[in-house]
């Protein structure tokens, strides 16, 4: 890491800190003061299990689906199963040190220690459909190679990195431990999220929507793991400060909210946040006029945290969160099928949305019956969404039209 990228990383860490007290920013007669931050929510009285993702009436729709060779399941399925993650040979990588510079350079252990993740999450996914045990012990041997070997993450991407792998884990750990039931090394796992991951990112990070959105998931997944409630509130406080500055709503006034203690004070400062944009439309993102690739990541990662939300008991769906997640979903969809206006990006965005809107289709349209014609096209076009191979995985297996 050169001293530019420190101070960075420094300062952006100060910014985490600030952001967990609520303040009102005035950004000047084009835009509206800020509210100040939401009160964390109450995490359950008591944890649900398995709850990180998906639950258990979604895991036994999902296998009833595959044995039935319903769709999209069956093909999904076929296809998770194809993939080397579902290999009964897959070795582990693990590291005691995991160093990730920017975009992965250089690259020590990041893409292991991300696939090693999501290879125990799919090997849990296979033994919850086939009932062989040979797959949950591979997923267990998985997860004890890395709990036994992790002590730290280094590099400027060390943030993003904690965070996509612990958004993967604990999805594993809860399939393995609550309904295999036979992990003599799940206390040693447990300890490993608490001090490796989440002393990483407890502090957020807030360069952009996508790493908080990232690191807001893996907490809240570790939280529910845990079942640690001060954890899982850390989570969800960083998430509802995050969402809303994320996803613009015309309601927000005449420019995007921003997260309390972010720094941005300005108008100018603001657009610059926003890649220069400064027409604002119901299910823009912050990061709509980066890439799509990015924006996917952040929309991931809050229709994730919206599904756990829901298992445990607090459902975001038909709330503010909701609303900005339906209106995200409806916006990039359209802009992947369509050619952009000229006020959005200067008339030209850079497609890849990737597999990330089952979890928020299926939530929205399936459950609250709301139309998303450009995300139902886009969805079932797409079908099956495997994975981005980061921290998106097998969504239309686990979510796709699941009623449960």
């Amino acid at each position: 890491m050169d001293e530019g990228q420190l101070m960075h990383r420094k300062f952006v860490r100060c910014l985490a800190a600030a952001a967990a007290t609520a303040v009102v920013i005035a950004t000047g007669p084009a835009a509206a003061a800020q509210p100040a931050a939401p009160a964390a929510p109450t995490a359950p009285a008591t944890f649900t299990h398995p709850g990180v993702l998906v639950s258990r009436a979604q895991l036994d729709t999902m296998r009833q689906r595959v044995q039935a060779g319903t769709q999209p399941q069956k093909q999904a399925y076929d296809s998770m199963m194809g993939s080397k993650y579902a290999s009964l040979s897959y070795t582990p990588h693990p590291r005691a040190v995991v160093d990730c510079g920017p975009s992965s350079m250089p690259n020590n252990g990041c893409t292991d220690e991300r696939e090693d993740a999501i290879a125990a999450y799919t090997q849990s996914l296979a033994w919850y459909v086939t009932r062989d045990a040979r797959y949950a012990t591979k997923a267990i041997q998985i997860m004890d190679a890395w709990s036994a070997t992790i002590k730290d993450h280094t590099s400027d991407n060390a943030h993003l990195q904690t965070a996509w792998s612990a958004s993967t884990w604990p999805r594993a750990a809860e399939i393995i431990k609550y309904a295999y039931g036979t992990w003599p090394n799940s206390g040693r796992f447990a300890t490993m999220l608490r001090s490796v991951y989440y002393n990483e990112i407890q502090g957020s990070d807030g360069r952009t929507g996508n790493w908080e959105l990232s690191i807001a998931e893996a907490i809240v997944g570790i939280g529910v793991f845990l079942e640690d409630k001060t954890i899982y509130d850390r989570g969800m406080s960083i998430y509802r400060n995050r969402v809303p500055a994320f996803i613009y709503l015309s309601s927000d006034g005449a420019l995007p909210k921003t997260v309390p203690g972010s720094g941005l004070t300005t108008r100018d400062q603001i657009i610059g946040y926003w890649q220069g944009q400064s027409t604002f439309a119901d299910g823009l993102t912050q990061e709509t006029c980066r890439d799509f690739v990015h924006t996917g990541y952040g929309i991931a990662a809050i229709a994730e945290v919206a599904e756990t939300s829901r298992i445990q008991g607090q459902d975001l769906y038909g709330t503010d969160i909701g609303e900005r997640l339906r209106q995200a979903l409806g916006f990039q969809t359209k802009y992947e099928l369509t050619a952009p206006p000229s006020w959005l990006c200067g008339g030209t965005v850079k497609r890849g949305l990737g597999p990330v809107t089952e979890v928020g289709y299926n939530a929205l349209h399936n459950r609250l019956g709301i139309a998303m014609t450009n995300t139902q096209a886009y969805t079932t076009g797409h079908r099956p969404q495997g994975s981005n191979n980061l921290f998106v995985s097998w969504e239309t297996l686990t979510h796709g039209d699941n009623p449960a």
